[in-house]
């Protein structure tokens, strides 16, 4: 299966070194593997120009996300390969379904790899570039230990060659527990690294989201050390100890919206990885579940989420924003049994939201760990966290509607059109006052995750974060996040079939892929 992105319509490459990622053995392969015409040995803010393209574009924006956001119910799969998905027929535990971000997310996690080689260099001495290459390391690393359990990572993509090949052509199989170490070692080391400064040939416009400012990619460092700590909460045998550790950590990073972690280089020709998998598909519809969380709670993001799709019903050619339930054109897909065809549905607005950013970690993010931190441990100031935190995602949405409004492409078929105005503080606080404040009180903990939910929905790449948060959950028998979806929720993603069908030890873990129903990751209680 080819990837359901357009990539072709995405983000251009600007990496300037190419050495291929492979399990081939034969010696005629290894000399067909074998890199002469490429430079492996360029200063490292070239690689990690394209190690942050990838990341966000690819690996936190691409496949993954896409087909979570369907597990997860954010969205609906109506046709071809969403559509099966949807019914998880194959899709799920197919080897084929993952395979394209499977090598990218290696490829990613091996630049970033040579880029802290360069960057350690003693005459060199760029310890501020090494620091923002640990960090990005540390996220793929995540996406691959997150998505696909136990799986290759101290001798794949090591970044190194031997007689221009990679050092281990079948590399063994880690735990995802020794994966998570490795994760919480890049981020240690980031948090030394990122202030010491850089000696020469400093990052600088090539860092895409920062411009080389050491302080913010420290923020990020420990904001994403709050997120891997909340994510091993269920195999914590001090569990009041990190709660706390994910609030120290949460303090010391972003201090607003202006700070988070924003990959914001889409245009009309680099497109936003929703709006361009969307735009080329027409494969996903408005979920009925979410939208029943919303009805339930009277909330506003009610009348801004949801679109008429354009082609809708064989009718409009435009766009338009539906008002909310009573709305004469609102019509949602249920979950798992709605009839896989394009345009019937509604849309999620922010399918149209073509320069909306993606996110490596955003504001609101952090601010849930601490109101779900604070709510665990009974903290008077809970609600006030909460509160906060859904004000940053409400603000947040709005950046991704206004992105669908204006969206250049989609104004040449008529444009979206609004029907209500934009969500201010003030909502937020009314809507909190008469709705989440009751159900916060009845189950603090349960309402910071359900509202997490909903603030994850969009076009920011957010819903892999999501899908994380409801196999965590599951693991703790906090079953809040109600999924209507009949079928077999998928617990894992399967391994990529490049490899599957080249490493003998992938292949023997893979199997016929129906483990992906069946075991759940190592920090969601599984053994693998």
């Amino acid at each position: 299966m080819k990837s359901i992105l357009n990539i072709s319509k995405g983000i251009l490459s600007m990496a300037l070194i190419s050495v291929a990622f492979t399990s081939c053995s034969e010696d005629a392969m290894d000399r067909v593997n074998a890199d002469n015409d490429h430079t492996t040995s360029v200063p490292a803010k070239f690689i990690l120009a394209d190690v942050i393209t990838s990341t966000a574009f690819s690996n936190i924006g691409g496949d993954l996300n896409t087909y979570y956001s369907i597990y997860v119910e954010h969205s609906v799969g109506v046709d071809n390969q969403l559509a099966n998905a949807e019914t998880r027929n194959g899709e799920p535990s197919s080897a084929s379904t993952f395979n394209n971000v499977w090598g990218n997310l290696y490829s990613t996690l091996k630049n970033a790899r040579i880029a802290i080689n360069l960057s350690s260099n003693e005459v060199t001495a760029n310890y501020t570039t090494k620091g923002i290459a640990e960090v990005l390391a540390a996220i793929n690393a995540g996406l691959i230990a997150d998505s696909f359990g136990d799986t290759p990572f101290s001798q794949a993509a090591s970044g190194e060659l031997t007689n221009g090949l990679p050092p281990y052509m079948s590399p063994d199989i880690d735990k995802q527990e020794a994966i998570y170490a490795a994760i919480m070692e890049y981020l240690d080391a980031a948090i030394i690294d990122l202030p010491k400064g850089d000696k020469s040939d400093k990052i600088g416009s090539y860092d895409f989201l920062y411009k080389g400012n050491a302080n913010k990619w420290l923020k990020l460092a420990y904001g994403l050390k709050a997120r891997y700590t909340m994510r091993l909460l269920a195999r914590s045998s001090t569990k009041e100890a990190d709660l706390q550790k994910v609030i120290d950590y949460v303090d010391k990073s972003f201090a607003s919206i202006s700070e988070q972690a924003a990959f914001s280089m889409y245009n009309e020709t680099n497109l936003n990885p929703l709006f361009d998998l969307q735009w080329s598909r027409d494969g996903l519809a408005a979920s009925k579940s979410y939208a029943d969380k919303l009805i339930e709670r009277n909330d506003p993001r009610m009348h801004r989420v949801f679109a008429v799709g354009q082609g809708y019903m064989g009718r409009d050619t435009v766009s338009i924003q539906i008002k909310g339930a009573d709305d004469r054109r609102f019509r949602v897909s249920p979950n798992g049994t709605g009839e896989p065809v394009k345009y019937k549905y509604n849309t999620p607005i922010f399918v149209y939201s073509q320069t909306c950013p993606t996110m490596l970690m955003s504001f609101h993010e952090l601010l849930f760990l601490k109101a779900e931190a604070k709510a665990r441990l009974k903290h008077a100031d809970a609600e006030l966290a909460l509160r906060e935190a859904i004000k940053a995602a409400v603000a947040n949405a709005e950046v991704g509607i206004a992105a669908a409004f204006s969206s250049t492409t989609v104004a040449k078929y008529g444009g979206v059109i609004a029907t209500s105005a934009p969500l201010t503080a003030t909502d937020v606080d009314a809507y909190f006052d008469a709705s989440v404040k009751p159900l916060f009180a009845a189950n603090a903990v349960k309402e910071v995750m359900i509202q997490k939910y909903i603030a994850f929905f969009g076009a920011f790449g957010e819903s892999t974060e999501c899908y994380n948060d409801v196999r965590r959950l599951k693991a703790m028998n906090e079953d809040y996040i109600k999924l209507d979806n009949p079928f077999k929720f998928p617990l894992r993603a399967p391994y990529g079939s490049e490899d599957v069908s080249a490493n003998p030890k992938v292949e023997a873990a893979y199997g016929n892929g129906q483990y992906v129903y069946s075991e759940p990751v190592w920090w969601a209680g599984g053994s693998r």
